[in-house]
């Protein structure tokens, strides 16, 4: 089984920082599509889209198929799923954060509560 390291994270994503690869990657997150197909919806030359999809692709976002002569390329749900496991470990401690300072307000007297609100701190 093919995995994705973590690693390649910042590498997808600084290719999905720019604005083309990053309309491609959403487009192929709504159905898969060969490069004339989408090169049809952007304003960009199918060469160009070649380019960015080979960078989406080294990066392990996107794969092809090759079905008749066309590629066909979709998301690839290994490097999705690495990155989207390098964005969890952002929420879980956010709301391990979120958690930590709730119990804190909670545990202290209503009179520590009125000079010090639960706000973000600055």
């Amino acid at each position: 089984m093919k995995t994705y390291s973590l690693s390649r994270t910042g590498e997808a994503l600084g290719a999905l920082g720019d604005p083309t690869r990053r309309t491609i990657f959403e487009q192929l997150a709504e159905e898969p599509a060969a490069v004339v197909d989408l090169a049809a919806r952007l304003p960009v030359s199918r060469p160009a889209v070649s380019q960015h999809l080979k960078v989406l692709k080294e990066v392990g976002l996107v794969r092809d198929v090759q079905v008749g002569t066309r590629h066909v390329y979709s998301l690839d749900p290994v490097g999705i799923e690495g990155m989207r496991e390098y964005l969890d470990r952002f929420w879980s401690r956010a709301l391990a954060s979120f958690k930590a300072r709730v119990e804190q307000h909670l545990e202290s007297t209503p009179e520590q509560r009125t000079e010090q609100p639960l706000q973000e701190e600055p």
